[in-house]
């Protein structure tokens, strides 16, 4: 199992990315090149193995070592960080989901149109700010039949080490990447062309007169559907709304009107991601 080395001195600079540096700056750790995320608890680091990202380094309670002898034999030559569940969370200020982290390497992200190649049914995430929305969302994704998610300059980055929790590795799972602006594809006159161009008609998830059900039957029958969901509060950009093909409601009852992003992903997903 990896390089065991139990914890002697805090300040020691091999452990500033458990304990003293911010999530943006693990993001740019190695800038030009992609930075650094941290996956915590076993499940979600064994995903973000089997899907390539390479490992940096482990920390883990001392308990834990021996119930994750398998997973830490992949990693034979990293460098495992241990102490008491006390000690960690005076380094890292929280508990550690199954007493496990690992700081790991970022991928390049890839492009719009290679994500988007052979799917029917994408998410958009349109400015999604919290992290725990976003892993929510994508845990529904790839349960309910989505087959990847696009996100806009504003949204939560989904290897955020909640996001990536909540979603119980599931970001690692289904494909996603930003429109980034670099290659035409700035949100949201632009981007929303560029759906257009992949084939995909746009479904945007909004309150107003011309809202049709989600279970309208044109929309079962769209071939290729990207479905479109807004910020929390304030919801999609008006010209969001105006560019898309449809705007969609979700029937509700008791005069509610809105549900929380992640509750309608799931809705969402469920009813336009049936094959």
């Amino acid at each position: 199992m990896g390089q065991i080395i139990e914890i002697t001195d805090f300040c020691a600079p091999e452990l500033d990315i458990y304990g003293r540096s911010s999530e943006n700056e693990l993001f740019h750790w190695y800038e030009p090149e992609e930075g650094i995320f941290i996956a915590e608890s076993p499940l979600v680091i064994e995903r973000a193995l089997d899907a390539g990202y390479e490992p940096i380094s482990f920390l883990s309670e001392k308990r834990y070592l021996d119930a994750q002898a398998g997973l830490l034999k992949r990693c034979d030559s990293v460098p495992v960080y241990t102490a008491e569940e006390e000690v960690l969370k005076k380094l890292t200020g929280f508990a550690l989901t199954r007493g496990m982290l690992c700081a790991m390497r970022r991928k390049t992200l890839r492009r719009v149109e290679e994500i988007c190649a052979g799917a029917r049914r994408i998410a958009v995430l349109e400015r999604v700010m919290n992290p725990t929305n976003v892993g929510a969302i994508f845990r529904s994704a790839a349960a309910l039949n989505m087959d990847a998610v696009l996100l806009t300059p504003g949204c939560s980055d989904p290897l955020y080490r909640r996001a990536a929790r909540v979603s119980m590795g599931n970001v690692f799972l289904i494909p996603w990447t930003f429109f980034s602006g670099t290659d035409g594809d700035v949100w949201p006159g632009p981007g929303i062309r560029q759906l257009r161009r992949m084939g995909f008609r746009t479904a945007a998830m909004a309150l107003s007169g011309q809202s049709v059900s989600v279970d309208d039957p044109a929309l079962a029958k769209e071939e290729r559907l990207a479905v479109i969901l807004g910020t929390e509060g304030t919801g999609l950009l008006e010209e969001t709304i105006a560019q898309c093909d449809y705007t969609v409601r979700i029937p509700m009852s008791h005069g509610v009107d809105s549900l929380n992003v992640a509750a309608a992903s799931a809705v969402v997903f469920w009813e336009l991601g049936k094959r």
